[in-house]
């Protein structure tokens, strides 16, 4: 019998597929916004410069490229009222910058990501505000970080 991906699975790698449009030279990501059924594709978004400019970065240097962030991206497409629940799926742990926009958004209920950030203070500020975040494992689905490690 064929094996159905979870609803997370799919989201998670349409999430890295929009990571490939990323035009930012040192790291590719990619964010969806879904319903909290699943049933709707709120928004979309990728890191890359802003539109009508050329698709590279403005700098080089890590962390300061001047691109917009993925789920700045997808936070700007999104349309949906802030009063619609909302799961956000990242291909990478959000910075506390996107993790503030992302509570912004409102009514986010969880945030999924694949890869973890050099930085994972983003997610003890999810938490704070009742976002849960789930790291998001190809072989066993979503786990919660550790405690140790988001405080690293």
């Amino acid at each position: 019998m064929k094996q159905r991906p979870s609803f997370e699975e799919v989201y998670i790698h349409f999430a890295e597929t929009m990571a490939r449009r990323s035009t930012c030279t040192r790291l590719s990501v990619g964010t969806v916004i879904t319903t909290t059924d699943y049933r709707k594709v709120l928004a979309v978004g990728y890191n890359g410069n802003a539109s009508g400019l050329p698709n590279t970065c403005d700098r080089t240097e890590p962390g300061n490229c001047g691109c917009l962030h993925s789920e700045e991206n997808a936070v700007i497409n999104c349309d949906a009222p802030r009063e619609t629940k909302k799961f956000v799926f990242v291909s990478h742990l959000p910075c506390v910058t996107c993790a503030k926009r992302l509570i912004n958004l409102g009514n986010v209920e969880k945030v999924i990501f694949k890869n973890s950030y050099r930085k994972t203070d983003s997610i003890a500020l999810l938490e704070s505000v009742g976002i849960r975040v789930f790291e998001f494992k190809e072989e066993t689905g979503i786990q919660v970080p550790s405690i140790e490690r988001s405080h690293a």
